[in-house]
């Protein structure tokens, strides 16, 4: 269990636990702790963040705060070998401490076995043409020494210390909106730039896609499970046997197993995230659309909010009707809430500038996330095939939020 003032201490020396390194020699296939990319944003395909043009620099290494412990400067802890299992699968004849006595769930597909051949390949989320006109227009301006700049600043943000797990709530006012899609940038581009290890939590079992869009390919624990299982004095190596095992050191707890009729009570999210949180350094939860009560009570809990809304004028309409309700709460309420308007189609047929205008005017945070092609078609989100705008935005988005989560305690 962690210890209460010096908690990211106490998980790295979890994940580091058990390590080949520790009492025994390693052989040939022993596994190595994974080391950060030298290009920062600019990861390799299946990097936390989004990548940035050739010839940026990466963020400069994390310094350790006082409430990270005494960890090498830029090594990043990977969990020990045979914990965690990979896709929530568990060597046979065996389950998670604390498990005993419970009925373990079948691992299910997180997308349907007939539905493969309905799958294509990935696409880039810009044309080619766009592309090269971009890297043209780098050469012959000063945009490039910018786009430097701004990422250092946002390096900085992300990698600060916390003393205590930061939740972030993701929701909206109605489905289609973008709301597990933005969660799974947050989520991956904390993952990537910070030490401490990050959770996925969906608390939305009515068929969420956030497992599909971090890659997820097998479900097995989910939130209602965990929140009877799971015990304060369990360690970091014990929670995570209950996880389904990300990059980047992140880890998912799906809300259902891509069924219809499950269930997530007030009660069972409660426990679930009391008994989670404590271990991970940021928690980025995938709520159920509003006005729902699991919604509702997560937002209130967390220390920064984002709403999701489509780039359309009955989107817009229904969020900028919330932020006015919102006024009427504590001052940090809304204070502490970024709205993320989604371009679902190239051409959106509304002013974006004048919609950023009055909702900020509210008081909130407000950011827009260009159409993508590669984000429009649903799949899994490889970072490295994301449009240069998007990824730009999703890191600025990930400052912002996180610098916000900061300011509440």
């Amino acid at each position: 269990m962690p210890n209460e003032d010096n908690w990211q201490g106490d998980v790295l020396r979890d994940l580091r636990a058990g390590s080949p390194a520790q009492g025994a020699q390693q052989g040939p296939g022993a596994q190595q702790p994974a080391q950060p990319s030298a290009q920062g944003p600019a990861g390799a395909p299946g990097s936390g963040v989004p990548p940035q043009a050739p010839g940026t620099p990466g963020p400069a290494a994390p310094q350790p705060g006082p409430a990270q412990g005494h960890v090498p400067q830029g090594h990043v802890p990977q969990p020990a070998p045979g914990h965690g299992y990979p896709q929530g699968q568990f060597p046979p004849q065996s389950a998670p401490p604390g498990a005993q006595g419970v009925r373990t769930p079948d691992s299910r597909p997180a997308v349907d076995k007939n539905l493969a051949g309905a799958v294509r390949g990935p696409r880039r989320g810009e044309p080619f043409a766009a592309r090269a006109v971009r890297a043209i227009r780098r050469t012959v301006s000063s945009s490039a020494s910018r786009e430097v700049a701004e990422a250092t600043r946002a390096a900085e943000l992300l990698q600060q210390p916390v003393t205590t797990g930061r939740q972030i709530a993701v929701t909206s006012i109605r489905g289609g909106a973008g709301k597990s899609t933005i969660a799974a940038l947050l989520g991956t581009t904390y993952a990537h730039y910070r030490q401490d290890p990050v959770l996925f939590v969906e608390a939305d079992p009515a068929l969420g896609s956030l497992p599909i869009r971090l890659g997820a390919e097998t479900l097995r624990w989910t939130t209602g499970d965990v929140a009877d299982i799971v015990e304060p004095q369990m360690s970091l190596l014990d929670i995570t046997g209950y996880l389904v095992q990300l990059r980047d050191n992140a880890w998912l707890l799906p809300g259902s197993q891509g069924q219809i009729g499950a269930m997530l009570d007030l009660r069972s999210y409660e426990r679930a995230m009391v008994a989670l949180r404590r271990y991970f350094g940021v928690t980025v939860v995938d709520c159920e659309t509003l006005p729902a009560e699991v919604a509702r009570v997560a937002l209130s809990a967390s220390q920064a909010r984002v709403l999701t809304t489509p780039a359309t004028l009955d989107g817009v309409a229904s969020t900028y009707a919330v932020l006015q309700w919102m006024q009427g709460l504590p001052p940090h309420v809304i204070a502490g809430t970024v709205v993320v308007l989604t371009e679902q189609a190239p051409h959106p047929g509304i002013d974006l500038a004048e919609a950023v205008r009055t909702l900020q005017a509210t008081g909130a945070g407000v950011h827009v996330l260009p159409y993508d092609r590669h984000l429009a078609a649903g799949g899994p989100i490889r970072t490295e095939l994301l449009a240069h705008s998007t990824r730009q935005t999703a890191t600025r988005l990930a400052a912002e939020v996180f610098q916000l989560s900061q300011k509440r305690h």
